[in-house]
Parts: C-alpha cells; structure tokens; sequence
C-alpha cells in the first residue's frame, strides 16, 4: 500500500460523523480535494448546506487526527486504499451518483480491471439456488467475469466459491463492514482466500465498522455500481437483492432474474423482476448475450478440459461429505447407497444429504435400485 501522507486526507472524510458520500463528493467538487476540505472555514462549509454537527467536525481537525490511529491499522493489515482519483479506482462505480469517496482493498487489485455481474440472492437459498448461483458463477467467471457479490450467507457465498472453483479468481466480495472484520464468521475460510489473492474484498467503511442492518442497502449500491448487470438467483418480498437489482435498474445496468418453482418464496424476487422486463436467465449464455458487443468480443473462450481436469476442478469446488463420495464415485460404474455408507465413513443421513446435495448441482445422477454414478462433465 502506498505510504502517502495524502491518503490521511481521504481517510479523515470517512470518519466525518453525518457526512455521507453524496456529501463528500459534494465537498471534493466544491474544494478540490480533502486538505483544503479541512482548510476551509466554518463558514464556507456551512454554505454548502452540510448539517451542523459534520461542518463542525470537519474545521475542528479532529477526523484527521483519528486518520492517523486509522492509516496505522490500514498499514498493518496489507490493505490498499483506492481514492476517487486514483487510476485503479473502478470506471463504472465512479459513473454512480454517489460513488465511494475511497474503497479499502485487500486481495488481488487487478480484478477491478476485469469487466464484472453480480449475482445476489437470499441467506436461505433452497437447493436449486446453491445449484445455479454456484453454477452460473463458475461459468461465467470461466470466461474472464467478475463476480460481484456481498459475501454474506447463501446465495452470495455460493457465487464466490463458484467464481472460485473456476480457477481464475474471479471474484469481489463487497463488505458491509470493516475490512477486518468477517461477516459471517463461518466464511473465514472463503474471506481469507480472496484477501489473500484468490479474488478481492472491498468495504467504504473504516476498519473496526461492525455488520450493522443500515450497513447492507449502502454496501449494495457498491456492488450494482461495479456490475455490468446484476443477476438475482433467489429472493423473498423483501429481500436485500431486491434493493441491489432496483439500484442496478437505476444504474442503467442489465438486471437478470433466474425462474424457479412458482410455489417457493425464494422465487418472488426473480420472478417479480422478470415480468418486470427482467432478462430470464438459465445460463450463462442468457448474460452474456445482453452485455455490449465490445465486451462480449473481449470475453475470453473457456478451453477444452479433459475429463480427468474437469473432474478436479468440480472436487476442489466441493467441501467435507460431498468430496468424500463425489471422489468414491466413477463415470463407468454405479455404486449402491450401502457401498458409499461403508466406504465413506459417513452415517446413513449425512451420506443421503450429500448425495442429495451432488445431484442438484449436477454432479451425479441415481439410478434404480438406490445406485449412484456420476455425470459425465
């Protein structure tokens, strides 16, 4: 991360207390950059129309005191800060109307380069949703797509490790929190690997900002800015990924709802979208048909793999239970419930929820008789 001075500045103004970033971004327009923000008199930011209480923070200095304590913390987590006029800042969230003053980064930099969809949906998918988020994530990131999404339980999670499982680290995960913070906790593993590299994690908040509810429609506005187009796989009434695809709609950007069984709840999001003028999506040809011929050409074609890379790429994607017996399991012969139980280690119920599991996402097929094989890829 660069070390410059200049970076306490754009810190400072996200830790303005009732500033926002429409505000912000109003400041910066009117003076030109954070250090003459906080040279200005009260008087000059009054005139602005700022509430009292940020007017007053921002000629008191105070926020570029806590700057200090907060580019400490930045430093020692390896984590780069990308201002509004920073090059590497993302082209299509700068197009917003109230684009993130800074964005914290930790992972791979060079995946904001790439052209990016979003794929959203709710915390409680059913099977079918891991199916197709995992799915359409994998294979659109097969071809050079970012996959923008919030790193939060279900469908967002099925999305990253989709991207994942294509191995080119596709991915960007959006927080609706502090860059050090893992939200939720069971996603440790899957944060750390896209900080690491394998991807990107992004947040406008300082570090230390807990997940808080008025947190996620702001972070979501971050993920329909850096999309191409949003795609919502599953989504109650009133789901969060509602609000991310009517602000993709507001964005000018493509939105996508995938169908699902009418009589489920999760499927009135996409469903209410795509009678809408939503596009309805199956795979991953229905996205990238919509996008810009420039960016279609641009797209890079999936090689042929071989049974044998296709099958490891499907067993890296796959975790506990699930990799055990997709492992016992061959295209040439089928195997009987009973075998699996015995060979695995596994008791009869975890064995029939990961079966279960292998099939919805179209790894493996049963036969009669309770005998399983699996799908040639």
């Amino acid at each position: 991360m660069p070390d410059s001075p200049s970076h306490l500045g754009w810190l400072a103004l996200g830790l303005v207390p009732g500033l926002g970033s429409r505000n912000a971004g109003k400041l910066l327009g009117a003076f030109g950059g954070p250090d003459a923000i906080f040279r200005a008199s009260l008087t000059e930011l009054e005139a602005l129309g700022l509430k009292a209480e940020a007017a007053q923070a921002i000629h008191s200095r105070e926020p570029l005191r806590r700057a200090e304590k907060e580019l400490a913390r930045v430093r020692a987590l390896d984590c780069r800060l990308i201002t509004w006029n920073d090059p590497a800042y993302p082209r299509l969230l700068r197009e917003i109307y109230d684009p993130p003053t800074m964005l914290y980064l930790r992972g791979n930099p060079a995946v904001l380069d790439q052209h990016a969809i979003g794929i959203v949906g709710t915390r409680r998918p059913t099977p079918y949703g891991n199916q197709m988020s995992e799915r359409l994530a994998r294979d659109l990131a097969a071809r050079k797509l970012a996959i923008v999404s919030g790193l939060a339980r279900g469908i967002d999670s099925l999305a990253h490790r989709g991207a994942l499982a294509s191995g080119t680290g596709m991915t960007i995960g959006v927080l609706g929190c502090g860059i050090d913070v893992v939200y939720p906790k069971e996603n440790k593993k899957l944060f750390d690997q896209m900080a690491g590299g394998e991807g990107a994690i992004l947040t406008e908040l300082p570090t230390g900002t807990p997940p808080t509810p008025p947190n996620f429609p702001v972070r979501n506005r971050i993920i329909a800015g850096l999309a191409l187009g949003v795609v919502v796989v599953e989504g109650t009434a009133h789901s969060g990924s509602l609000i991310t695809a009517r602000l993709a709609m507001e964005f000018g950007r493509e939105v996508y709802g995938v169908p699902g069984n009418a009589t489920q709840p999760a499927s009135y999001g996409p469903h209410q979208l795509i009678k809408q003028g939503a596009k309805l999506v199956t795979g991953w040809e229905d996205v990238v048909e919509e996008l810009p011929t420039a960016v279609r050409a641009a797209l890079e074609p999936v090689e042929t793999a071989t049974a044998d890379e296709r099958a490891t790429l499907v067993t890296e994607s796959l975790f506990g239970p699930q990799q055990t017996l997709y492992g016992l399991l061959g295209a040439d012969a089928a195997r009987h419930i009973d075998d699996l139980v015995e060979n695995s280690g596994l008791s009869s119920s975890e064995t029939l929820a990961a079966l279960f599991d292998l099939e919805m996402k179209g790894y493996i097929r049963q036969l009669p008789g309770k005998q399983f094989i699996r799908v040639m890829l």
